[in-house]
């Protein structure tokens, strides 16, 4: 069984992304999936900031949505990797189609994130595919911040 710590790992395993606020936030609520694909869990990270932070691209790629999505604000880029990342509730300065860079503005955070201890949080996400047989990863691990380590079996 494969288990994930989030001790360091080299800044060279961050293969190209970034942080999607500056400076590094704290993480406030931690990824937490749910056992089984319909089942309720949260499938990404929440970043502590204040109001109206610069949302950042975490790495290059496209804009594939940025606009209101079940009534939260939502930017939403896909990678030459084939990951995407979502950002809400965001802002959106960027469009559908839009090029980005990594480090571009893509918005403006929005006070009042469900779940949020705090005045402001980014929900940041990561999944790798489309549709409901999308799969949800850890976006801290894009930067290199997991560790997986195996656990011996019982």
């Amino acid at each position: 069984m494969l288990l994930a710590s989030t001790a360091g790992a080299p800044a060279s395993a961050r293969a190209g992304y970034d942080w999607p606020l500056a400076p590094r936030p704290s993480v406030v609520r931690s990824f937490d999936p749910p056992a089984q694909r319909w089942l309720a869990g949260h499938r990404g990270v929440d970043l502590a900031a204040p109001a109206q932070s610069a949302v950042l691209a975490a790495r290059a790629g496209s804009v594939v949505f940025a606009g209101p999505l079940a009534g939260r604000p939502v930017v939403s880029i896909l990678h030459p990797d084939g990951l995407s990342t979502t950002y809400e509730p965001v802002d959106p300065r960027v469009r559908r189609g839009e090029q980005v860079v990594t480090g571009q503005v893509i918005g403006y955070l929005v006070a009042g994130h469900e779940g949020c201890r705090r005045a402001a949080c980014l929900h940041w996400g990561a999944r790798r595919g489309t549709g409901r047989l999308a799969d949800y990863l850890n976006p801290l691990g894009l930067l290199g911040l997991l560790r997986v380590r195996l656990k011996p079996p019982l």
